[in-house]
């Protein structure tokens, strides 16, 4: 009788254990999310900021810079909601005037266009892999949270269930070759 009751113990501490451990993982994993977010906005905005900067400099023609500008300016004042749609229609408004190798070339020609021109290389460059680092930690505490024994114990606290950020994110061209 005691040896079953010690028995039964020891298994109820390896399960108390195991679970604590994958309530501590699934945690961990929605600290990751958020530093992958925070770290992901940070790109978003740098990306924004220097396209806006770039659409004010004059160095690009008028009908460009208006494009560049309004698209950056709307992708960073939009909601949360409406984040990843703004976002996109920055990316095509950066394909759209940077489609060609010619309007880098002019941008690298003008006076400071040069670091312009590499800092908005280097931005476009960055904000794909910060979204894939978020989308793959979003990805592995999807995968946890499927588990049984996550729903079950609810394991997962009040957390918010984890979106994925997608959007566009296809650099221009005439820029993706100058970054790399």
């Amino acid at each position: 009788m005691t040896a079953t009751l010690i028995w039964i113990l020891v298994a109820l501490v390896v399960i108390g254990l195991y679970l604590s451990w994958t309530a501590g993982r699934l945690d961990r994993l929605h600290a990751r999310i958020d530093a992958a977010r925070a770290a992901l906005d940070a790109q978003l905005l740098r990306r924004a900021s220097v396209a806006q900067e770039l659409a004010t400099s004059g160095v690009l023609d008028p009908a460009a810079s208006i494009v560049l500008y309004e698209a950056a300016h709307a992708a960073r004042q939009a909601e949360e909601e409406q984040r990843e749609v703004a976002e996109s229609e920055l990316s095509q408004a950066l394909r759209a005037v940077f489609g060609e190798v010619q309007q880098v070339e002019a941008v690298r020609e003008a006076p400071g266009g040069e670091e312009a021109a590499e800092e908005l290389a280097q931005a476009v460059r960055r904000v794909p892999m910060a979204r894939r680092f978020h989308n793959d930690a979003v990805r592995a505490a999807r995968a946890l949270r499927r588990h049984r024994k996550v729903r079950w114990f609810r394991l997962a606290g009040h957390a918010p269930f984890p979106l994925a950020f997608e959007m566009d994110d296809e650099p221009p061209a005439a820029l993706a070759d100058r970054a790399a």
